[in-house]
């Protein structure tokens, strides 16, 4: 043996001298090549400049290893058999490499241009699963086909898998191609207002791969799939507004009739019964009026004014009760009190008239009223005109006219809230001023969206 490796050390060491010579070329030839790639990235502006510097530059190095290790090999003593078979191992594992980072390297960037166009993270993290396989696939198929085994058989195999898989998850991946074109269209963003073609609105809480959430202004989940988002008319109002110091939970009141037993024929009678009558009585005549009669525009009156014209014929008293200014008290007794003091004063003027029959009699109806919590919330100004636009004419009433009998003042629930929680002292006076007997309610409610809708455009 050691006769043998006297006469032929110099076949021993001219693959290791060869090996050595390209690991250290391959230490000088990576300093100047990424010296130079450097330069030319930070030229170019490129963001994924760093990415590719910072993955290759170790593999770089390897590669250089391994066309030592081919051409030491080459160059060798070896059996031909043997040679061969170590040569594939050495190509085989350069060829493992190269995909290795191929997968790294594109994990990479597709994370660094999900993060740039705000990709939603479930999107991105499908995607580049996506292309890990598929690198995978083809890297498997080329290692396969470079050891000479069958080829053929594997790819139909794979081929009739993706079309299955295809077929069976068309849904899905129709989803998740909507989401990219939701996200790199900015059709929406997490914290965006939109409301769409279908009617629904709200502001967007997640963008996953399959779906998007909004969450509504009463309060609900609205899950809509990304294909079906894609296809519908979208107003995207933005960002949310400034978040109120607490947020305005809306009402509303329902009202029971009851029929009290009480009744005037004449005008003596109904004076004696509104003097005794409980408050809940005289609400329901000319509160309670005021809704259930909404549509009559301008200056509405009150039941004891409608029957006085109908059934006394008397329209001076009919019209000074309908002047009396129902919103302008707030309490039922005050206004009981002026109600009797119109009546009053007109009868000590035309006393014939305190038993004139009526032809027909006025019977008192007492208002039983259940206040309830409605669904809708509002935490902002664009939650809240969205929520106008959908509450019932009995929560609109509850929290404008309604109030005034809660709060003491001539003002209303929308007005106190918008000045106490965001400051909007101007907005909140102008609610104030919209004079309620020149509107029906729904004009009311037009009025009042009108009005924020200046605000927050």
């Amino acid at each position: 043996m050691i006769d043998w490796l006297n006469d032929n050390w110099i076949l021993l060491i001219a693959p290791v001298v060869v090996f050595l010579a390209f690991c250290i070329i391959g230490l000088w030839a990576r300093r100047v090549v990424y010296n130079r790639l450097t330069e030319l990235m930070a030229k170019s502006g490129w963001s994924g400049k760093e990415v590719l510097v910072h993955t290759t530059r170790g593999p770089f190095f390897f590669w250089f290893v391994l066309l030592g290790a081919y051409v030491a090999l080459m160059i060798s003593e070896l059996p031909e058999a043997g040679k061969d078979i170590a040569v594939k191992i050495v190509a085989s594992i350069f060829i493992i490499s190269l995909i290795w980072l191929l997968i790294i390297l594109s994990e990479r960037l597709l994370t660094l241009y999900s993060e740039q166009i705000r990709t939603p993270r479930p999107v991105g993290k499908h995607l580049a699963t996506a292309v890990r396989v598929a690198i995978l696939v083809i890297g498997i198929l080329i290692l396969i086909d470079f050891w000479g085994w069958p080829v053929t058989p594997i790819i139909l195999l794979l081929s009739a898998l993706i079309l299955i898989a295809l077929v069976a998850s068309r849904d899905a991946i129709l989803n998740i191609f909507s989401g990219f074109e939701i996200t790199a269209g900015r059709l929406a963003k997490v914290g965006d207002f939109i409301k769409l073609g279908s009617g629904d609105e709200g502001y967007v809480i997640d963008i996953g791969w399959r779906n998007i959430k909004i969450k509504s202004p009463d309060q609900n989940l609205i899950v809509i799939p990304n294909s079906k988002l894609v296809k519908e008319t979208i107003v995207n109002y933005g960002y949310p507004l400034k978040k109120a110091a607490s947020s305005f939970q809306f009402y509303t009141r329902l009202h029971l009739k009851q029929l009290t037993g009480l009744k005037a024929s004449n005008l003596l009678e109904l004076i004696e019964i509104i003097k005794t009558a409980p408050d809940a009585v005289i609400y329901y005549h000319t509160y309670h009026f005021l809704e259930e009669h909404q549509y009559l525009t301008p200056e509405p009156a009150n039941d004891f004014a409608l029957w006085i014209d109908d059934s006394l014929d008397d329209r001076v008293l009919a019209e000074k009760l309908a002047n009396i200014d129902t919103l302008a008290y707030f309490s039922v007794s005050t206004l009981r009190t002026a109600l009797l003091l119109v009546l009053e004063q007109h009868l000590e003027g035309h006393p014939e008239l305190a038993k004139k029959s009526a032809n027909r009699d006025f019977y008192f109806i007492k208002s039983i009223s259940f206040v309830l919590p409605t669904s809708y919330v509002a935490t902002d100004l664009r939650e809240f005109v969205e929520v106008i636009r959908n509450i019932s004419i009995g929560s609109l009433y509850y929290h404008v006219f309604e109030s005034r009998l809660r709060l003491k003042k001539r003002s209303n629930d929308f007005s106190v809230w918008i000045k106490d929680s965001f400051g909007e002292d101007d907005l909140a006076d102008r609610i104030d001023m919209l004079f309620p007997y020149t509107y029906t309610l729904e004009a009311l409610r037009s009025a009042i969206i009108e009005q924020v809708e200046k605000r927050i455009k």
